[in-house]
């Protein structure tokens, strides 16, 4: 992502995943936060937020992912913003002009900035949207008696789902 290193910041894991891995197995075991030890052996505790953050990155290198770290209200190019949600510039585009997420355009520029806040904000909500749907599928499909009978056609029963039958 082509911002400040100093707002944001992208690093890969190790070539070698093994410490990584050690250090993912030993923060499973610990149950508080633990502390920071510096080189001159002065020690100072790890905020709660911070080793929570901690296990988050070490637990996600250690299976190979990349990490960025970013504040929330990092502004984003349109391009950033559809790499964060793994969907394409266009389609990022087009829930951008529906009003689906928020996004300003600096003074004489076409081009568009969202902030990272409203990314998640929406990452959040259609989390939830998609978890309501099935729930809601799930209740249909319990009333209509799909899970009591096992010879029961799956496709036909949808169909008459679809149609309201």
């Amino acid at each position: 992502m082509a911002t400040k290193a100093s707002q944001m910041q992208t690093t890969l894991p190790p070539e070698d995943l093994e410490p990584m891995l050690d250090l993912s197995r030993f923060l499973e075991q610990v149950a508080e936060p633990a502390a920071l030890v510096g080189p001159d052996g002065q020690t100072v505790g790890l905020p709660a937020e911070a080793y929570r953050v901690l296990i988050d990155v070490v637990h996600a290198m250690s299976q190979g992912r990349a990490i960025t770290v970013a504040p929330v209200d990092q502004v984003l190019t349109t391009q950033e913003a559809a790499d964060f949600l793994g969907i394409s510039r266009p389609t990022l585009v087009k829930l951008l002009e529906f009003g689906r997420i928020p996004f300003e355009r600096p003074a004489a520029s076409r081009h568009r900035r969202v902030r990272l806040a409203d990314i998640v904000a929406y990452q959040q909500q259609s989390a939830q949207e998609r978890s309501d749907a099935l729930d809601a599928m799930t209740r249909e499909s319990v009333d209509l008696g799909l899970y009591d009978d096992p010879s029961v056609d799956y496709t036909v029963a949808l169909r008459r789902a679809r149609k309201g039958d």
